[in-house]
């Protein structure tokens, strides 16, 4: 038993009739493109999970950076703690 309930043999038929009527030349060009296109696709996928890993390391490192030069004012912290205490 092949696929859905098709067997092997139906299949062979299929394909021999679709063969004769496209030729071999047409099928071969019409291959071609297919894989050009899942290859094309691919690409397309791969950068852009690239442009999305490189977007959030740039987010990351700007994060880090304003965190770096963004002094903290410890007057402003112990002012809140005595604030607390009344």
């Amino acid at each position: 038993m092949g696929f859905g309930g098709i067997s092997i043999w139906q299949l062979l038929i299929v394909l021999a009739i679709i063969v004769l009527l496209f030729g071999t030349k047409k099928l071969r060009g019409i291959g071609g493109d297919l894989g050009g296109a899942v290859k094309g696709f691919k690409k397309a996928m791969s950068d852009e999970q690239s442009a999305e890993k490189q977007a959030s390391e740039n987010k990351t490192e700007h994060i880090e950076k304003s965190a770096e030069s963004t002094p903290i004012d410890s007057s402003t912290t112990s002012k809140t703690k005595d604030n607390d205490k009344v």
